[in-house]
């Protein structure tokens, strides 16, 4: 579980650069990382909306253990 200063920094940085709080996030090679890439790239609305849903909303460790029970 990440403290509460680092969910603010990777949510300010979301608003200002969606993509790299995502990263800083989930990690630079994953699917999160980018579909806020490409919504940045198309609009930067979207972008932002999806990067602050990904830091706020989905949890990494529970995200990529259910991509690592698929292979």
């Amino acid at each position: 579980m990440t403290s509460g200063c680092c969910i603010f920094c990777e949510i300010l940085l979301a608003i200002l650069l969606p993509p790299l709080g995502v990263c800083l996030r989930h990690g630079c090679c994953t699917v999160e990382f980018f579909i806020c890439l490409v919504l940045t790239i198309l609009g930067y609305i979207p972008g932002i909306i999806y990067a602050l849903y990904a830091i706020a909303c989905l949890d990494p460790d529970r995200v990529r253990g259910d991509y690592y029970q698929l292979a």
